[in-house]
């Protein structure tokens, strides 16, 4: 029997669309403003922080927020208004599109999800999507310890596939987690359009 491929998925800016790019700066300077604080007043304030790193850590969300209310001098209310606030710019709103697609992959290949994430996002993204339901394993920088596009994101999510690099198709929306892929072998495609994206996957299922 044919060894089954897998489809490689990353999650904001693909499954998730959300701007990775613009998103957190907006988000803190809305709540710098909120805390009336000057853009060089918050710059100082942050840099001495010393803010866990919630990317490549696990069990690391509470003393993060707690250090963010602290830096921005605001109560636990208003933390947990911008808890619920991080989490609605971070997720984004689901791609139906790819998502309707996605679901009649199973017959053909198995889906992962490779992302750079902060803690408690598992959480956060099953609740809101459900991602269990399509996709094994789910591969989360903060729980992996290392984000994309260093080598060993993705080789850590090959351990986790048992799976050789050639039997991998990744889909993300930067070009340098695509490069960071390509390094170690694994083919992808860059996210820009939902269309050119299926095809890719398509073009690679009949490949195998």
């Amino acid at each position: 029997m044919p060894e089954r491929p897998w489809i490689l998925f990353d999650i904001g800016g693909v499954l998730e669309l959300v701007d990775d790019d613009t998103w957190p700066h907006q988000w803190w300077d809305r709540w710098r403003r909120h805390a009336g604080l000057s853009a060089e007043e918050f710059e100082a304030r942050l840099a001495v922080a010393d803010l866990p790193p919630i990317d490549i850590e696990t069990g690391t969300g509470e003393r993060f927020w707690g250090a963010v209310g602290r830096m921005l001098g605001i109560d636990t209310d208003d933390v947990a208004v911008m808890r619920a606030d991080f989490w609605d710019a971070y997720c984004g709103t689901g791609n139906t599109e790819l998502f309707a697609y996605i679901e009649t992959l199973p017959a053909r290949a198995n889906l992962a999800i490779l992302s750079n994430s902060v803690d408690g996002a598992r959480e956060e993204e099953e609740r809101r999507f459900g991602l269990s339901r399509l996709f094994d394993p789910i591969c989360y920088s903060h729980e992996q310890g290392v984000n994309k596009p260093d080598p060993q994101a993705y080789l850590r999510a090959l351990e986790r596939l048992n799976a050789r690099p050639d039997q991998v198709f990744f889909v993300d929306d930067h070009s340098e987690a695509i490069d960071g892929a390509a390094a170690v072998g694994i083919r992808g495609v860059l996210q820009r359009d939902n269309a050119v994206t299926i095809a890719a996957i398509e073009d690679f299922l009949v490949s195998r």
